[in-house]
């Protein structure tokens, strides 16, 4: 069983950063693929960025590609996003999961375990 807990959230000005990171609980960090989420009020909760157990491969949204790097630390058993040139469109609650079957898969579904969430607001 993985626990993962969000921090980093907050507001910000479009054109702005900010940094968001997952720490994950247990020994076993480096077996599972991670992704970020996110949701809007009112809209479906969509993928992000994605990375692979060692964090040799990445994957993103069209939307954010460009802006927002996922990496992570095994050592720290953490994973991050780093978000640039923050735009309104981006306000949202984010969501890290984490995937013990799956490497980089955009579809929510795939991922057993999900934080709780921290809110990124962005205003123009």
């Amino acid at each position: 069983q993985v626990q993962l807990e969000e921090s980093g959230g907050g507001s910000v000005q479009a054109g702005g950063s900010l940094r968001l990171s997952c720490a994950a609980s247990g020994r076993t960090f480096s077996m599972y693929a991670m992704a970020w989420f996110r949701q809007a009020p009112g809209k479906e909760r969509e993928f992000v960025a994605a990375i692979s157990r060692g964090g040799a491969t990445t994957y993103y949204a069209d939307s954010v590609k460009g802006r927002f790097t996922i990496s992570r630390d095994n050592t720290k058993n953490t994973v991050y996003l780093q978000m640039n040139s923050l735009k309104p469109e981006d306000t949202a609650v984010y969501y890290c999961a984490a995937s013990y079957y799956y490497s980089t898969n955009v579809a929510s579904r795939k991922y057993d375990y999900w934080g709780q969430g921290t809110q990124v607001t962005v205003s123009s």
